[in-house]
């Protein structure tokens, strides 16, 4: 029981690792490469390149840092009444980020130099890290509604609201970077920017719960 506890607590630390090792790798990376401008370009595009192989790999471990987080997640939740759901969506997020650092994406917005805004024709690799990036933006802000229904009902309200929020945050700052990668005008020279503030508040969220949830119980009811 006690080495299950501590075993449990382990793979939580890894969800409070990976997500910063995360966001820490491609801020200090998109910062010091040369021609990469971080406010427009994504954190994908740091792939690319003779140094690519640094962001592959941070993808590749962070995601499995995250992916070992999902077990500990489940006997942390089942306290609470759930365990379900959120382990699975945010062992879709691991995932999502392995398989991101095995296939590079396409270029864009003109990273690397002298390549167009958009890619006339789309890779089979970039094809392919566009649908493991797919459950990164998606299962991450459905976990965050999915935890914040769960502590919600065991009176947790705080942590429930920033739960909610974040998915709200994360997925308005996502379609606004789509749409500068989608060349906007308006967008596309803070697209990049907008991607790194929807990664940062998903991840923060992903950290900090990772560090709370094993003191987090159920409260009576009033």
């Amino acid at each position: 029981m006690v080495a299950g506890r501590r075993s449990a607590r382990a793979l939580l630390a890894c969800g409070a690792v990976g997500p910063v090792l995360f966001v820490v790798a491609f801020l200090v990376e998109g910062a010091f490469r040369a021609d990469y401008d971080p406010l427009r370009h994504p954190v994908s595009s740091l792939s690319l390149g003779q140094l690519g192989w640094m962001q592959a790999a941070n993808f590749v471990v962070s995601g499995l840092l995250i992916l070992a987080s999902a077990f500990g997640l489940r006997p942390a939740l089942r306290r609470l009444g759930g365990g379900r759901w959120a382990p699975v969506l945010i062992g879709l997020v691991g995932v999502g980020l392995i398989g991101a650092g095995f296939f590079a994406t396409d270029p864009i917005s003109g990273y690397p130099p002298g390549t167009p805004p958009t890619a006339p024709v789309q890779t089979v690799h970039g094809e392919l890290h566009d649908v493991f990036s797919t459950p990164v933006f998606t299962a991450l802000p459905a976990a965050c509604c999915v935890v914040g229904y769960r502590l919600a009902r065991n009176g947790h309200r705080g942590w429930a609201v920033y739960s909610i929020g974040t998915a709200v945050a994360f997925l308005i700052f996502f379609v606004l970077a789509g749409a500068g990668f989608a060349q906007n005008a308006a967008l596309m020279p803070i697209g990049g920017l907008l991607q790194r503030l929807t990664l940062i508040v998903g991840f923060a969220w992903l950290t900090a719960l990772s560090i709370s949830l094993p003191s987090l119980h159920p409260k009576p009811s009033s």
